[in-house]
Formats: C-alpha cells, structure tokens, sequence
C-alpha cells in the first residue's frame, strides 16, 4: 500500500473535521426542532394527600386539587404552558388582582348550575371525590387517571347522593403545547330516579384564564371556531372550539376549549371579557331564549360528556393551530 503525502494527509484531515463540524450542526438543528427523540418534555405525574400535579420535566404544568376546604368540587388548578407561562389566574387570587368568585372558579372546572334542582355550580351541592378507579400512570403517550366523585346534598340533616361520575383524565403532548383530555360519564345515584340536566348559563366545563390573557385591560383574545371574536361576538354562540390568549414576555399563550363533536349537542360558549370560557351544551334556552332544554338520565343510562384543553405558547398566534389541535384531539379521543 502506498504511504499518503503530506499534502494528502492534511487534505483529509480537513475533510474529516468539516464531517465531524457538519454533523454536530445537523444533530443540534434536530435537537432544537424536537426531532430527536427524548427533546420534548417528559409529562410525569406526582400524588399527595389532597392534589395531583404533572409536570413537563421540571416545569409544573397543572395541578388537580381532588380535596379543598373552601371549593366543593375537584378543580384544575395553576396551569401553565410548558415553558412556564401561567395560563389560568392565581388560586386564590394575589393582591391587587380580581377576586370575584374565587371559590367557583379557581381555573378548570366541570360543574351544573341545575343538576336535579341542585346548584352545584356555586358550591352549595358538593362533588365528592370518592376513589382513584385508576391512580396517576405515566406511559410514552403521557399521563393517565381515572377518578369517581359523587354529587351529594344536604337534606333532612344528612347526605343524599344525587349522581356519580366516573372521569378518565388523559394528559399529552401536542404541538407546541400540552392536551388535557376529560371523559366523564354520569347516572343517577338512585335507581328510582332519573338525573337531569337543566338549562343554564353555568353549566358545563368552565376555564377563568390568568390576568395578562384578559380582554379586558390586558389586550388578549377570545377566537372561536367561526372566526368571531371577544365576548360581543361569541357569547351565546355554538362552536366546535374556543381560545382564550394573550401576549406574554413577548410569546402567545392561551388555551383553546374543544368540546367533543360526539357529546349529544354542540357546545355554546358563554364567555366574558374579564377571562371567564364556558362550553355549555344544555343552556338551550339561556343561550337562544329559545324551547328549555331538559337533559334526562334514566336510571340504569349514562351520559357521556367529553372535552379537550389545548394549553400553548409560541412566538407568535396562528389560527391554523388551534384548528389543528381540534382536529388532532378529536383523532386520539376516538368517536
């Protein structure tokens, strides 16, 4: 074999350190674009006595509270986007910031203002968290639990159960953001009667987004499916979805509400420009003034009631995403 020259040698040389120079660059363009596997957070899940919190790595992401003093319900509590840009208001509410109905509505929530002639709405019914049917799971998808809770009143100096849930709450990665999925089903606790479901502005999954996202002196948006904006143009409206952002530290953040197209009625959305989104399928009258919707379980059925939360952040808002998360979320939760 004949020796290379010197001038050979140091051809190579370069030609190797320019591979070597180019492959470093490519593998760090993949790191930064997600591509590699392992870039994206990991979504983990962490249990105490009264609270569940996921995280994206390090970064907490939400907190649900299955056991509070002063809010009777579970809730989703401080949410935030997975680069740590907080979505929902302070729970409770820091000085100097709105505190109106800071009981009722603490960040995410699902609550009946008439659920047989109970107001579970505004904490006078409680929601009861009864059991994990399945505790916190982290797989490759995400996070998985599924919780049971009993809707109980006070009557003739005890407790009647007046309904059971059973919640399946499925957490993700999607996009430049996290998805929450919620599967409720719901029956009648007694086997004589049946549930029923009235007709009211507050009824339905609820959000009150943090304080920089507001319309109202803070410059964010309410964007609905059709294109309409802020509270003028969607309240009262039926969509497929809804998103709530605003600019903060120079990114787009926000949440973007999806009822489920296979829950029995489109969705309305009662929103407010303070930071206030509803999805309400049953306030038929409340929203139209038209005939008043009167949803009844029988004993022995169920009533299925599905949701996505879509929590993002980018640098800048694009529309075509939220119709994208819509889609995307309405693929993995199935018919």
């Amino acid at each position: 074999m004949r020796s290379m020259t010197p001038q050979r040698q140091r051809e190579a040389g370069f030609g190797l350190t320019a591979a070597v120079c180019m492959f470093f660059v490519v593998f760090g363009c993949l790191w930064t674009s997600g591509t590699v596997q392992g870039a994206e957070p990991k979504l983990t899940a962490r249990q105490s006595e009264t609270s569940v919190t996921i995280s994206a790595d390090v970064q907490p992401v939400a907190t649900y509270v299955f056991a509070d003093e002063k809010i009777a319900r579970p809730f989703y509590a401080h949410m935030f986007t997975a680069d740590g840009i907080p979505v929902t208001r302070n729970h409770p509410p820091k000085a100097g910031e709105p505190a109106d109905h800071a009981d009722m509505h603490p960040g995410i929530w699902l609550a009946f203002g008439d659920l047989s002639g109970h107001d579970f709405w505004r904490n006078k019914g409680r929601v009861k968290h009864a059991e994990f049917q399945a505790k916190p799971k982290e797989t490759e998808q995400g996070i998985i639990f599924t919780v049971r809770n009993e809707y109980v009143v006070l009557q003739n100096g005890g407790e009647k159960k007046i309904a059971s849930e059973t919640c399946r709450h499925t957490w993700q990665r999607q996009g430049a953001g996290v998805l929450l999925s919620l599967d409720s089903e719901f029956e009648s606790a007694n086997p004589m009667e049946p549930l029923v479901f009235g007709d009211q502005e507050e009824m339905g999954l609820g959000i009150r987004v943090a304080s920089p996202l507001r319309v109202k002196d803070a410059g964010g948006e309410i964007l609905s499916s059709s294109g309409q904006k802020n509270e003028r143009e969607v309240w009262g409206k039926q969509s497929l979805w809804c998103d709530y952002g605003g600019v903060v530290e120079d990114r787009y953040a926000g949440i973007t509400l999806m009822p489920h197209p296979g829950n029995f009625r489109e969705s309305w959305f009662h929103v407010r420009d303070y930071g206030l989104m509803v999805a309400n399928p049953f306030g038929q009258n409340a929203f139209t003034r038209g005939e008043k919707s009167r949803v009844e379980v029988k004993p022995g059925e169920k009533l299925r009631l599905r949701f996505g939360i879509w929590i993002h952040s980018g640098k800048e808002k694009i529309d075509e995403e939220m119709e994208n998360a819509y889609k995307s979320y309405v693929k993995s939760a199935g018919k």
